[in-house]
């Protein structure tokens, strides 16, 4: 039996390593700012409607991250303001679903809804993933005989991602190194 509960705090430790994007053991906005630059710089091919939508949507899961986590108002969030994140979806979940649009879409930009590996493989690295992990999950979406996946069903992984209720997902393989 899988420890559900364990599974969606090992997510939440690592998303807060990801979020905290210039390594300085907090999560600032400038860190999001970083973010946005990085998945940004692997888009080249989409639109600047997709383009902004992933930066509103990660401008948007900054405001509210600090609204709900910042505990002592100092603009900063440390891990023990943030892990609630994934242990309470509710105030999360419009923030949550609006980057997991952007970003899958960020991932299709000729919009035929299919989304490609190495496209894939480099906007995830861009937020910080490791590779191998980033395979496993691909792998495990399913990818049909030309190695592509469905946009809806990378919004739906990073949507579970975040999802406390759940465990032995696709994403869980972004947790731990797949097995040799």
């Amino acid at each position: 039996m899988t420890d559900v509960r364990a599974e969606a705090a090992r997510r939440v430790e690592l998303v807060f390593t990801l979020f905290d994007a210039n390594g300085n053991g907090v999560v600032e906005s400038d860190d999001f700012d970083l973010m946005t630059d990085r998945v940004l710089k692997v888009a080249v091919a989409s639109d600047e409607t997709a383009r902004a939508a992933l930066r509103a949507s990660l401008r948007r899961y900054w405001t509210t991250l600090a609204a709900e986590l910042d505990a002592d108002g100092d603009g900063v969030i440390t891990v023990e303001e943030f892990r609630p994140l994934v242990l309470d979806p509710a105030r999360f979940g419009p923030a949550v679903a609006e980057f997991a649009e952007a970003l899958s879409a960020l991932g299709d930009p000729d919009g035929d809804g299919l989304i490609e590996r190495p496209l894939f493989l480099g906007l995830m690295e861009a937020i910080g993933f490791e590779r191998a992990n980033v395979h496993a999950l691909f792998d495990a979406f399913g990818p049909d005989a030309e190695d592509r996946i469905t946009v809806a069903t990378w919004d739906a992984g990073i949507r579970d991602f975040y999802a406390p209720d759940l465990a032995g997902i696709p994403g869980d393989r972004l947790v731990t190194l797949p097995a040799a």
